[in-house]
Formats: structure tokens, sequence, C-alpha cells
């Protein structure tokens, strides 16, 4: 039983120490700049093209994928690399990092040839936005329960239905959906799921943001209605996307964002506690770092496993499962550590003090668990790899 769950030993090549250098230097002139601040952006949309435009100059966007689509064919834990680097100073990635890390290798693998000639090249050149439409209204991360339908037309394929909680859909480009073109049979709920790029300024859809409880508008539902597009956008086949939409989330649920999206509290805990913190706070604030050391360990061994061409699905959702459950606590976890610690005194610069930074960490804690899959519907993936149902 113990076998179906594996973690290679996996060590970062020294070309990956060797573009960690060089990624860390232009995260320095873009913050000398003022092209972001790293203790501001977490508090922000994290949308902005102009970013995204420059590190798609650098070759770091698409960076695993065939040069004849614009990518540089280099591997997974060099992709890692940059990930980790800009995900730890919170650089404004949203414009193109889920194109980056789950629609563009959808689309290499299902997309026909012109598709892939158009669209990809726009992603490595941060040019091109895309969402994920899985989630739906009354299924949440079920997907099985999806009931968003795609009709055959004449010349194509005419949508219905509704996804919600779309990341960044309003400013999206494009959509890779998850839409029902046949009913589940009695012995296999997987069955009848298509997927389809969707072109989000096609007519017959509408997006409404939902607000946030920290203000933002970064959710939204999307809505089809009668919403018709070109045979050759339904990716790979028909009522075969179960599989297709696993092997995505093997790439969604692995990366080191899955850990980091609140670590920026870590870091500002760190600062608060000050160069000599007590017994306590010591041991805490160690606690943490063993406990990142570890989830970032097991991220690395899942891509270097994709890197080998394997498609470690149940290891990305440990990886998802540990990783969001430790960064939900971490907010928590820091409030208690720095709770008798003297502040140290605010410099003069627009830096956002620990106290800011930690009641919006602590807004934004609960989704993530959600996003990218609940915990529930992770753990019954798991379990089911396991032989367990």
């Amino acid at each position: 039983m113990s076998s179906a769950i594996h973690f290679d030993p996996i060590r970062l090549p020294p070309e990956a120490e060797t573009l960690r250098r060089e990624v860390r230097a232009f995260l320095a002139e873009e913050i000398g700049a003022g092209r972001f601040d790293p203790h501001r952006t977490p508090m922000t949309d994290g949308f902005d093209r102009e970013f995204s435009r420059r590190v798609g100059q650098r070759g770091w966007i698409g960076m695993t994928w065939p040069k004849k689509y614009g990518g540089q064919e280099r591997s997974f834990l060099e992709r890692y690399v940059v990930t980790e680097e800009l995900r730890i100073v919170n650089a404004p990635t949203r414009a193109h990092f889920t194109a980056d890390r789950q629609s563009g290798p959808v689309l290499l693998k299902y997309a026909n040839e012109d598709i892939k000639a158009d669209i990809l090249p726009r992603i490595t050149r941060g040019e091109c936005c895309f969402c994920i439409g899985m989630s739906e209204p009354d299924s949440g991360s079920d997907l099985f329960a999806a009931k968003a339908k795609a009709e055959a037309t004449s010349d194509g394929w005419r949508l219905n239905g509704a996804k919600i909680w779309t990341t960044n859909a309003q400013n999206a480009d494009y959509m890779i959906g998850l839409f029902r073109t046949s009913p589940p049979t009695d012995d296999n709920r997987r069955h009848g799921l298509s997927q389809f790029l969707i072109d989000l300024k096609t007519p017959g859809i509408t997006i409404n943001p939902i607000a946030s409880i920290t203000g933002g508008k970064e959710f939204n539902e999307v809505v089809f209605v009668d919403c018709d597009i070109p045979a050759d956008h339904l990716l790979g086949e028909v009522d075969g996307a179960w599989k297709q939409a696993t092997s995505e989330l093997a790439y969604e649920r692995s990366g080191p964002e899955r850990f980091l999206e609140t670590a920026f509290i870590l870091i500002e805990l760190a600062r608060a506690l000050g160069p000599e913190p007590d017994i306590r706070a010591t041991e805490g604030l160690g606690r943490l770092v063993a406990q990142l050391h570890t989830l970032r360990r097991m991220s690395v061994s899942v891509n270097g496993m994709l890197e080998a061409g394997k498609e470690p699905v149940l290891e990305g959702s440990i990886v998802k499962d540990l990783g969001t459950i430790w960064q939900q606590a971490l907010p928590g976890r820091a409030r208690d550590l720095a709770a008798f610690a003297p502040r140290p005194a605010e410099d003069a610069s627009n830096r956002a003090s620990f106290d800011e930074i930690l009641a919006f960490a602590i807004q934004i804690a609960p989704k993530l668990t959600i996003q990218g899959g609940t915990t529930e519907i992770l753990r019954g993936i798991i379990a089911r790899g396991l032989g367990l149902r």
C-alpha cells in the first residue's frame, strides 16, 4: 500500500543555483527601481502586465516548453527556482502565473498546432493571461458534480452554466474550463467531462466579481449563456477530461506557491522578534522554519518527478494539503509568538507594520485550504490512490 506514494530524494542541480542568483539580481533591480514593494505587494492584487513582460523577456515564463513555442527547454527544477524567488519577495506574478503553471502545459499536450503556435509564444512573452474554470456554485471542488454544459453544434460547441471562485477572470484573456458533455454513468462519475479553451471576449460570457473580506475582487463568478466556441477549442477527448484535469492538478498543487502565500508573515515575525528572541520565541520560530524546509523538500521532489516525465498526482495533492494547512495556520502562530515581543521602531519608509500585515494574513488564511481543491477533496484523492476508497 505504501508504495503508491513516493517522494524521490531530489536535489537542485548547480545550474538551478546559478539561475537563482540571476533571478535575485533581477528582482533587486525591480525593487530598487520602485516597480514593486515586497512589503506591500501581498496586500495588492498582484496583477502587473508590464512586470510579466519583463519576466518574459528574461525567458522565465514557459521556460520548460519547446523553443519553437517561445520556451527555453529548461528543467522543471530551474522553473522551481524562478517560482520560489518570485514568491518569496511577493512579486506581482498574477498576470502570467496560471498560464505558465498549468494552462500552457495543457495546451502543449492537447491543443492543435494552430492554437499552440498562436497562444504559447504570447504566454512566454508575458502577454497572455489565463484563468481556470473548474469549481461551480452548487458543487465547489467536487468536479464530478459539474453541471455546466457544452453541447455540440454544427460548427463547434455551445456553453451554458457558471463557474465560481474563478481567480483573476476579470483580467484574463482565456479560460480553460471543465464542462459536462455527457451525463455521468451509474458506475463512473468521472465520465462525461470535457475541457475547452475559451476566449473570454466571446459573446455570451458575463464576469461577476466577488468581493473578499479584504476588499479585493480577485475571485469571480463566470456565467455562460449560449456561448459559442469553435470546434477545435475542445482540448483532448470528448468525455475524457477527468484524467487530463487530474494530471493538470499535479502542476497546480505541487509548487512553492502552495506554502509561500503567507510566508511574508514569517519574515516579518523574525523581524518583530528581533536579533535576540527569548527561548519560547526561538523554539517557535525554529519549528516553523523546519516545517517550511520539509514542505520545500517535498515540493522540490514533486518537481523533480515532473522533470522525469512522471505524473505525481498523489504527491502533489499531499504537498497542497500539508502546505496550505501550514500557511493557513501560520498567521495565528505568528500572532502568538509575537504577542509579548517588543516591536522594533518602524523606519521612515512606507513599510507596512507587523500588525498590519498580520491582520491581512489572518483575513486571507481561510481561503487557502479551499483554492486549488479543498482539504476534503484532496484527502479523498489520496485515499483513492492508496486503495482505501
